[in-house]
């Protein structure tokens, strides 16, 4: 069963009659599968991407080696590289990217540190927002924390745009 802030926020969606994408590297596939148990599902979901290594992220989304090599796949920037490049892929009116760190191993610093997750929402021709958020706990609970999050934050944005 999907988390109730997937459930609420996919309602909402509906309602809006909009269309959803996502790019995954994180938490690979996870977060479109949550919006795939909800009973909009099929009025909302266009499908998703999991871009878990870099080179993926590059030959599918297009996304710059430079950029990469640059910011690290795990950044803010790689982030809403490939959040910005599935309207082009899906035509969607929501564009979700997701990168961070779950595990070490990655490019954790310092200021980096495992648990940090960055999430872009692209809504073309409206609204953008980009987030950054360090959870604790196991892999597994960091990804929950992050789809409940972006649950959470899409809520948000469509009710804004709703209001406008």
């Amino acid at each position: 069963m999907a988390s109730p802030s997937i459930v609420e926020c996919s309602k909402l969606i509906a309602k809006n009659n909009l269309k959803i994408a996502f790019a995954e590297s994180a938490t690979a596939g996870w977060l479109a599968s949550e919006f795939s148990l909800t009973e909009d599902s099929g009025k909302i979901l266009l499908g998703g991407i999991v871009c878990y290594d870099a080179t993926t992220k590059q030959d599918i989304l297009g996304i710059p080696e430079e950029l990469i090599e640059q910011c690290t796949p795990e950044s803010a920037e790689v982030t809403k590289a490939i959040a910005d490049a599935l309207p082009k892929l899906f035509g969607c009116d929501i564009a979700v990217g997701v990168t961070g760190l779950t595990t070490p191993g990655g490019s954790e610093t310092e200021d980096k540190p495992v648990g940090t997750m960055f999430i872009h929402i692209n809504m073309p021709h409206s609204r953008y927002m980009a987030h950054r958020e360090v959870f604790e706990g196991k892999p597994e609970e960091i990804i929950k924390k992050t789809i409940r999050r972006v649950g959470t934050l899409l809520t948000e944005m469509v009710e804004k745009h709703q209001e406008s």
